[in-house]
């Protein structure tokens, strides 16, 4: 990896060739007041993990691999069910159960744009087990976040 969270100052980088060299499951690029991107790299029959963020709108974005991409209003009703490949994106509206499960044979590279800040600055996460047991991943004290902040870790 080339770049380096700069926090909400500006930031240029090919975010297509970093997507597809993450090698890791999270990895935060940028942190803004009201947004962030990160990279994310799920291996083969691996997920991101059924979660909702009440207050958090999400853009997925598929640069490599093939993913199935569920959403509802609960974790028992994923109403929405989606195959998805290279090129395509998943929006996530707040309040929406979601996963997206890597079905391909490859690791699936996506970046993911939260708004607002979801994850603390420059964040590495290497697994999703280490990324689940982290305990010290909030947003910046500088960014601005919703009042129910606190219900998003659902």
């Amino acid at each position: 990896m080339s770049i380096a969270d700069s926090g909400p100052g500006p930031q240029a980088f090919n975010l297509e060739r970093e997507t597809l060299e993450n090698p890791n499951y999270r990895t935060v690029v940028w942190s803004g007041t009201y947004l962030q991107v990160t990279l994310m790299s799920i291996p083969v029959n691996g997920d991101i993990g059924l979660e909702k963020h009440p207050d958090t709108d999400q853009f997925i974005r598929l640069d490599s691999g093939r993913g199935r991409a569920q959403m509802g209003p609960s974790k028992d009703e994923l109403t929405f069910d989606q195959e998805v490949t290279d090129g395509w994106c998943v929006i996530v509206p707040a309040g929406s159960w979601h996963n997206v499960t890597n079905i391909g044979d490859e690791p699936l590279q996506v970046y993911t744009v939260y708004a607002p800040q979801h994850h603390k600055p420059g964040k590495v996460h290497q697994t999703k087990a280490i990324a689940d047991a982290d305990t010290d991943d909030e947003p910046a004290d500088w960014s601005v976040q919703p009042a129910s902040a606190a219900d998003q870790r659902a």
